[in-house]
């Protein structure tokens, strides 16, 4: 399957139940995958929206930004989504952001 024929069948389920997080999340991952930044954050910050505590997205949009050169907001993100990884006990989440946090105030 190519990227425009998952983009479709995404945008397909989106259609039919906006509030799927998932398939939103994975719109917009398919967006950056294309470079397309913009589209990705409109996207990520709708799955926030509609489900406040979806962890991936805080990390997605913490590296969107970081690649974006916008530092303060990417570190935000990134705490904001280790915050809600550890009140939802997901280590995993919350070690690998944790990572990357640290990385960026290693650098800047």
């Amino acid at each position: 399957m190519t990227r425009k024929e998952r983009m479709e069948a995404l945008s397909d389920l989106l259609a039919k139940d906006p509030d799927d997080a998932f398939s939103r999340y994975a719109l917009a991952v398919e967006y950056v995958g294309e470079e397309n930044l913009d589209m990705a954050i409109d996207e990520l910050l709708e799955v926030i929206k509609r489900d406040p505590a979806y962890i991936a997205a805080y990390r997605q949009l913490g590296q969107i930004h970081l690649k974006l050169n916008k530092t303060k907001e990417a570190k935000e993100y990134y705490r904001k989504g280790i915050e809600l990884a550890e009140k939802a006990n997901d280590l995993h989440s919350k070690k690998e952001m944790e990572e990357e946090l640290e990385d960026i105030e290693d650098e800047w």
